[in-house]
């Protein structure tokens, strides 16, 4: 089989300053009033994937001399560490989209939520969070482990937004979430994701799919999202959604209806998420110029497919 080369993405290995603790509000000040709170370093990019082979199994045991990486086409100045993440706790965020273009889909989307919160959240190692939004967003349930409340929090969102002015801001929930949320752990010791649920149309946010997609790179939290909608829609969600999650190293799930195949998309997520490699390097090259740096990494001819960011954003300072 020939060389794999696959198109991935890195998070700026971030250290969040404050304390622990979920906030039961989210309006927190957009990027254009208040820049990250995050202390980056500015020249360590470190890289998590999972790569699997063609039966879609785990390959738990690559060696980095198996690897290559190229970071804008350039291979790294020098590799600072490589290992492998075996069953890391789960750090997941619900994010559901209640506004008008969504109501239809609510309890769809509320049962899929559901269906990982029961079936797949370890209640002794994992922890989720639910929000939602529509011109604004909630936090309907903080960090917790209890599927009770879990379930009382995805059930909490029915009546919200009622009062909110029309429109969609899909990009100051992300960000919230990544800030507010996740912001707040510890990154070296979770596997972190939001599992959203919109149609992509954002007509209201602050935060631009930029500062969404940044943030989530400087938490290390990966986007995996449910869309009803085929993909011929002619919107630009689709677009949007997908770049949220390639950049984020997610994925987008269309949802045909079948539980069968939403059972096997939660899997894929926790396969994803349980099976990982961390490598971090010094790039040859990084300028603080906010430019998207795009990854290639090579894997040998038994990996059939690696799960990754697509690249990220170098830092302005």
């Amino acid at each position: 089989m020939r060389p794999l080369w696959l198109s991935c993405g890195l998070f700026l290995l971030a250290h969040c300053a404050g304390a622990r603790g979920a906030e039961p509000q989210t309006n927190v000040a957009m990027p254009q009033s208040a820049p990250y709170s995050l202390s980056v370093s500015v020249d360590e990019v470190s890289l998590n994937f999972h790569a699997a082979d063609a039966h879609g199994l785990p390959v738990n045991d690559l060696k980095l001399d198996e690897l290559n990486l190229l970071d804008n086409g350039t291979p790294p100045r020098r590799i600072v560490a490589f290992g492998s993440l075996r069953e890391f706790p789960i750090r997941a965020g619900f994010l559901m989209d209640t506004s008008e273009s969504m109501e239809g889909y609510l309890a769809r989307n509320r049962a899929i939520s559901l269906e990982y919160a029961q079936r797949l959240l370890r209640q002794r190692t994992d922890q989720a969070f639910v929000m939602d939004f529509d011109s604004q967003s909630r936090v309907t349930e903080t960090w917790t482990s209890s599927t009770v409340l879990l379930t009382e929090g995805l059930h909490s969102f029915v009546a919200n937004g009622k009062g909110h002015s029309g429109g969609t801001a899909i990009f100051d929930a992300v960000y919230r979430a990544c800030l507010n949320q996740f912001g707040r752990l510890d990154r070296t010791d979770s596997a972190n994701f939001i599992l959203l649920f919109s149609d992509g149309e954002d007509n209201a946010s602050q935060a631009s799919l930029k500062d969404a997609i940044g943030i989530c790179q400087r938490t290390n939290t990966a986007i995996y999202i449910f869309r009803a909608q085929s993909q011929d829609s002619f919107s630009e969600g689709p677009k949007t959604l997908a770049e949220l999650a390639a950049k984020s190293g997610g994925h987008v799930f269309y949802d045909d209806g079948s539980d069968a195949e939403v059972y096997t998309d939660l899997r894929t997520i926790e396969a994803d998420l349980r099976n990982q490699y961390r490598l971090i390097y010094n790039p040859a090259e990084l300028k603080h110029d906010g430019s998207f740096h795009r990854i290639a990494l090579q894997g040998p001819a038994r990996v059939e497919s690696i799960a990754i960011r697509s690249g990220y954003y170098a830092p302005l300072h």
